[in-house]
């Protein structure tokens, strides 16, 4: 299970961009060995990292960052060859394995992994990877539905009423956990993803889901039978981590050139409607 970043404020726009480029982006551009992003355009294609059946942002070829993939592949002006892999015992095990060695089993790294946490902690414990470039704040949410549960402002609202949350999963551990296991008995931890929980609170099955905000919105954003509103849980920030991406240290040339075309997707609009186009409301990191 990947744990959340440590602690990140909420940012304007402009802030974003201008946080990402004190990041290092720029900073690096000057000494770093040119070459990446020529190589690139030499070959004619990106090749890009994304999580296997990560609901909304990737479920059998398509979502959210295999739109913002297909994006930036654009802004390069080269061809999309994506890597999907399934996800390791933690985010260093994957930035080794899809950004700056490739993996044991023969393949990777790709030129880029999308869905990186944008964390100082974990820059500082991988220096061979770049971390730049955030596009969406990610947080831990609880849906209900208002007519068994019309007010929660703790966990202790929830009564008996039956919650569904993937067990293996960060939602998980915060609700198995939450007022020293208070709740364990009312979970089912079946659901594989935050997705599949809230399709069984759709369902009727339960009166309550957590899971990622954005896993929950893509299933019951926009229902008015239900409410979405972030775990009310003091063992995890409630404004969330911002998701960004991943390149080798030394491709700076290339980081600038997404960072580049990320900020035109955020500035045109186009970041906002991918999510909407997967039913999740997009937050600024």
């Amino acid at each position: 299970m990947h744990t959340p970043p440590s602690s990140f404020s909420r940012l304007s726009r402009r802030a974003c961009l201008q946080w990402a480029a004190a990041a290092g982006v720029a900073a690096l551009a000057g000494t770093a060995r040119a070459g990446a992003l020529e190589r690139i355009r030499a070959r004619g294609t990106l090749s890009v990292a994304i999580y296997q059946d990560m609901p909304p942002f990737h479920v059998a070829g398509e979502g959210i960052d295999i739109e913002l993939a297909r994006a930036l592949a654009g802004a390069l002006d080269v061809k999309l060859s994506l890597l999907p892999f399934l996800a390791d015992e933690n985010m260093g095990d994957d930035l080794r394995n899809m950004v700056w060695r490739g993996h044991y089993l023969g393949f990777g790294p790709a030129d880029v992994l999308l869905h990186v946490p944008v964390d100082r902690p974990l820059m500082d414990e991988t220096p061979q990877a770049l971390i730049f470039a955030p596009y969406y704040r990610e947080r831990v949410v609880l849906a209900r539905r208002l007519d068994r549960l019309p007010q929660l402002d703790t966990l202790s609202a929830l009564g008996d009423a039956k919650v569904a949350v993937s067990g293996k999963t960060l939602a998980g551990w915060l609700m198995i956990g939450a007022d020293n296991g208070a709740y364990r008995d009312q979970l089912d931890t079946q659901p594989k993803d935050g997705a599949e929980a809230a399709r069984a609170l759709q369902r009727g099955e339960v009166a309550a889901a957590a899971g990622l905000a954005s896993e929950i919105e893509s299933v019951l954003r926009g229902d008015a039978r239900f409410a979405i509103a972030p775990l009310p849980s003091p063992r995890i920030q409630r404004n969330g981590w911002a998701v960004g991406m991943a390149v080798k240290k030394d491709a700076t040339d290339l980081a600038q050139a997404l960072q580049a075309g990320v900020n035109a997707l955020v500035q045109g609009g186009r970041l906002r409607t991918m999510f909407e186009g997967g039913n999740v409301a997009w937050q600024a990191p």
